[in-house]
């Protein structure tokens, strides 16, 4: 049973939706969280100390620099991040977000999840701005592949063409976003939207928070889906205080019944 302030603000999103044409979704781990993954910190967060076995803290251990320098201890950690994501799919939160597709001109999603969940839920607009754990590629020739999981891998793997190391396309600390998916936000964000949701993210980042601060300076409503305050709580037009999965399937529900 919603509690009655959430049931308001549930109406009063649904009905900005049915004004709306163009949507743009921000999804952060707080998604994937209610299929089951851990977060990257706070609760249920893997790394909650900071500090590797090898007494490194774990931004430094999944950097760029540290993949170029010792590859084993990278993937040690890149293998421990896929493995809590192998035995789960996405969620009713991903499923909504795809199925809203067909009632909008244009559903984009821009996500900072790795995990290729929103695409196997079937989000087509999908901007996955930190790249996709799936997505191998050879850290010196042109050989790529796309696996399922990393089970039969050796860790860390090699190139079957060169011999050299493997490494997944996602933006590892202290590297660069890749331009390909900067340029398609762009171009997105020049064509505008009638409404901007932050689900799941503490928008810390300044291309995540970006375009929630836009919209709300020019009057675009804005939605946040987060069980915490974060970076965006105190400028959206609505704050939804629930978990990404419960929160989309109200919003579905009440948004079939207007």
């Amino acid at each position: 049973m919603l509690a009655p302030q959430h049931q308001d603000l549930i109406d009063r999103i649904v009905d900005e939706m049915h004004r709306a044409r163009r949507l743009l979704f921000i999804t952060g781990a707080g998604l994937s969280a209610d299929s089951g993954l851990p977060t990257y910190r706070g609760i249920g967060g893997l790394y909650n100390s900071g500090m590797t076995e090898e007494n490194m803290a774990i931004e430094d251990a999944l950097s760029g620099e540290t993949l170029e320098a010792a590859p084993h201890i990278t993937w040690k950690y890149i293998h421990q991040i896929e493995q809590s994501c192998r035995a789960a799919s996405f969620n009713e939160a991903h499923q909504v977000i795809a199925d809203l597709q067909t009632h909008f001109d244009n559903i984009c999603v821009l996500t900072q999840n790795v995990d290729g969940f929103h695409r196997q839920a079937g989000s087509r607009n999908l901007i996955e701005i930190h790249g996709d754990i799936h997505e191998l590629h050879c850290t010196r020739c042109q050989y790529e592949t796309w696996v399922p999981h990393y089970g039969e891998l050796d860790i860390p793997p090699y190139c079957p063409s060169c011999g050299a190391v493997l490494r997944p396309r996602v933006v590892l600390f202290g590297e660069m976003l890749p331009m390909h998916a900067v340029n398609r936000l762009y171009e997105e964000l020049e064509q505008g939207f009638d409404m901007v949701f932050s689900i799941g993210t503490t928008s810390v980042f300044p291309y995540i928070a970006g375009p929630v601060m836009e919209a709300s300076r020019t009057g675009v409503p804005t939605v946040e889906i987060n069980p915490g305050q974060t970076a965006v709580s105190r400028l959206v037009d609505y704050k939804l205080s629930m978990g990404a999965a419960d929160s989309m399937r109200e919003i579905w529900r009440h948004f079939h019944l207007l």
